[in-house]
């Protein structure tokens, strides 16, 4: 069963990066999936919600990004229909000042104008207990027919109907391409068209300026009185700064007597797309048939969250950083600088999920240049052949990864996107300590902005407890600047620790880096480990990891070059740490392959099946160690 279908524009939102300038003048631009339903549904998704889209989009580039973002942030996308003839909607968008924010709508014959009756299941709708319609497709008699049918089989099954007004004057055809910003424009016509269809809903959302479009009177309190006149739903009306209120029977004399909740004053950074966020959290509260004061405090904490944050589907909360926030309350106006907030809501919105992570490692450099026969070209040769044996290994299925790094093995990389498997790369030159970075990246690691979002930042730091406060400074400040260029350029961190290959080691000894490592403010996404050889190493490390970051991916086991039946032990021990999600191993795998390869005493066919084998036992051993640590069913 599903909560909620949201039905309408789906489109691609290029965001200006850069922040109090014309369109202009802009140099950059973010991608985000667009459209108030869109939005809306991806926003109901991060709160827990079973949410479902119908729409269109093209048989192109920009309609699968919609259709793969939204799969990944787990909205059902089985009412996203691909449109062979028409192209996925764009808009581009900017943030100027507090009170303005340009943007052009590119929506001439889009894909999602395309919708039609066809395009409605019977059956997605059966699954619903509410559809969310939005204004913008009942302006035209081929997407209004669309909604309608959906909106006639939702009250046929009881489900509940809404309404987000979403009146854009530019959508409806009044005012020019560049009149985008504009929110309100009078129309005798869209009223007409929007009062028709008001007695069909049980709520109904919008701003004091949508409620005067449907209303038809730009006095408020009347233009609430009109609606209320034609439908007994619940109308609820947004007021910015001031909140929202809850009219559920007759409209007072003041706005002020309807049913609030309690609002948050933070500071509006962006205005665009909170009230979708608005709507997502609105939603769960009337799915979830909270008291309308409660309702309105959901929503507007989404709302709160939403206008702090760059981009509209982005800034949207998860349940885990909602209730962190309704707790807590506000520390600071401009959440996206309230450090313990971001951070929640950084790792709880990452995409995708990972309880098994099996990882062939080939991103190793120096060792590769040391080997007999090798050149430059040579590597980038074998590391393909690599990428070849994971790719079988994997056979498509989840939960299959590799390591490889973008200076030798660069062709390798690229022939990897889009494969589904999990990509990592370093960052660090080979060998440094104190660590220092690869020179693509720049000083501060501002070559990142050029690595594919899929790509996960791999840094081995060689560090121990017992290193002198010089060099901990150095290591810190490299981190430090490594960290925050992934966070700006949205990748996720794995961070590499062996205190072995510098001192001795004790059961507590990778703790203690942890724990030091969290002390600067640091949150690596995942962690990799060598493989201990006691379970109290593996407690210590992975309790201390828990204890400093809950929502933390995980960590990964390394090979150290150990052999198979040795690496087999150590999964035993670490399979047992639920942190633990799997291993990251190279050498293991591709050592004598590679040694052999590069004489020419192999062929490619040889070498690559050779890794396969290794690489598909160790898979093997993990399963095995995760099935009698009671974690999952032995392959």
């Amino acid at each position: 069963m599903l909560d909620v279908v949201t039905i309408g524009r789906a489109s691609v939102d290029l965001y200006g990066a850069q922040v109090g300038g014309r369109l202009e003048d802009m140099g950059s631009f973010r991608k985000y999936v667009g459209g108030s339903p869109t939005n809306i549904a991806a926003g109901c998704a991060r709160l827990g919600l079973r949410a479902a889209l119908v729409t269109r989009v093209g048989d192109e580039h920009m309609g699968r990004f919609v259709r793969e973002e939204l799969a990944r942030e787990g909205v059902d996308v089985r009412g996203v229909r691909t449109d062979p003839e028409r192209l996925t909607a764009l808009v581009i968008l900017g943030i100027r000042d507090r009170d303005t924010f340009p943007l052009i709508f590119y929506r001439e014959n889009c894909a999602d104008m395309a919708l039609c009756e066809d395009d409605i299941d019977p059956a997605l709708i059966a699954e619903a207990r509410a559809v969310v319609a939005t204004g913008t497709h009942l302006s035209h008699p081929r997407t209004e027919a669309a909604v309608l049918k959906a909106l006639r089989l939702a009250g046929e099954a009881g489900a509940r109907r809404a309404l987000d007004i979403d009146y854009r004057p530019n959508l409806w055809g009044l005012g020019g391409h560049g009149d985008g910003e504009s929110r309100y424009a009078e129309s005798a016509a869209v009223t007409a068209r929007l009062q028709a269809h008001l007695p069909l809903f049980d709520l109904i959302v919008g701003t004091e300026e949508e409620f005067h479009i449907a209303g038809g009177t730009t006095d408020t309190v009347a233009a609430l009185r009109a609606v209320r006149a034609l439908t007994g739903a619940v109308l609820v009306c947004k007021r910015g700064a001031a909140g929202a209120v809850a009219f559920p029977g007759a409209i007072p004399e003041r706005l002020e007597d309807g049913e609030a909740g309690p609002g948050f004053a933070v500071e509006v950074f962006n205005v665009l797309g909170a009230g979708d966020g608005f709507m997502a959290g609105l939603l769960k509260g009337w799915l979830e048939d909270a008291p309308w004061g409660e309702a309105l405090r959901i929503a507007n904490a989404c709302g709160a969250l939403a206008v702090s944050r760059h981009g509209c589907t982005p800034a949207y909360p998860s349940a885990a950083e909602l209730d962190f926030f309704l707790q807590r309350g506000v520390v600071r106006p401009d959440l996206r600088h309230d450090e313990a907030l971001e951070q929640i809501h950084w790792s709880t919105t990452r995409h995708g999920r990972f309880d098994a992570l099996r990882v062939f490692a080939f991103d190793h450099r120096a060792q590769m240049e040391a080997l007999e026969g090798a050149t430059p070209e040579r590597i980038g040769a074998f590391k393909r052949l690599c990428l070849r044996a994971a790719r079988e290994v994997a056979g498509g299925r989840e939960g299959y990864g590799i390591l490889c790094d973008g200076r030798l093995g660069r062709d390798a990389l690229h022939e990897a996107a889009g494969t589904g498997l999990w990509i990592g790369r370093p960052a660090e030159w080979p060998g440094s300590r104190p660590l220092r970075l690869e020179p693509e990246l720049g000083p501060d690691g501002g070559g990142l902005g050029e690595w594919p979002l899929s790509h996960v930042v791999k840094v081995l730091c060689f560090c121990h407890p017992d290193d002198d406060a010089r060099l901990w400074a150095e290591q810190e400040e490299t981190l430090r600047r490594l960290f925050a260029a992934a966070r700006r350029h949205r990748l996720e961190v794995l961070l590499e620790v062996i205190p072995s290959k510098v001192g001795p080691v004790e059961d507590d000894t990778t703790a203690r880096i942890v724990d030091r490592v969290y002390g600067w403010g640091l949150y690596p996404d995942w962690w990799k480990l060598e493989p201990f050889r006691t379970e109290g190493a593996w407690r210590a490390a992975c309790e201390a990891i828990g204890r400093h970051d809950p929502h933390v991916r995980g960590v990964v086991v390394l090979g150290l070059e150990a052999p198979a039946a040795e690496l087999e032990a150590s999964f035993a021990l670490a399979a047992r740490e639920p942190l633990v999600k799997g291993f990251a191993v190279g050498r293991t795998i591709f050592g004598a392959a590679a040694r052999l390869w590069m004489r020419g005493a192999i062929t490619d066919a040889e070498a690559v099946a050779q890794m396969a084998e290794r690489y598909g036992a160790l898979c093997a051993a993990w399963d095995r160690a995760r099935a009698a640590a009671g974690r999952g069913e032995a392959a």
